[in-house]
């Protein structure tokens, strides 16, 4: 899936970028932990409608992801990844 975008799925001629999930003070986290997606550039990760920096909804469906995605992978339960990233957005 790493040549598509993670929120349309499409693979258009449109260049990808590597989203940290969880970024601000977490940003290094989301790093250490692989917490990214691809999203296309401008339509999907930073100026379009829907994308993730300027739509509530997917980027609450993000950090879901990214929260089940770090529980699965290093085995934690909801107070664990509370206590690495401060909340539960499940």
């Amino acid at each position: 899936m790493d040549d598509k975008c993670f929120l349309c799925g499409a693979d258009k001629p449109e260049v990808l970028d590597s989203h940290h999930i969880f970024g601000g003070a977490f940003r290094k986290k989301s790093e250490k932990y692989g917490l990214k997606v691809k999203l296309h550039h401008d339509s999907c990760h930073i100026f379009g409608k829907e994308a993730g920096h300027n739509n509530r909804r997917n980027m609450d469906k993000l950090k879901k992801y990214g929260q089940k995605k770090a529980m699965e992978e290093q085995g934690w339960s909801e107070a664990d990844f509370i206590r690495e990233f401060g909340r539960n957005y499940l």
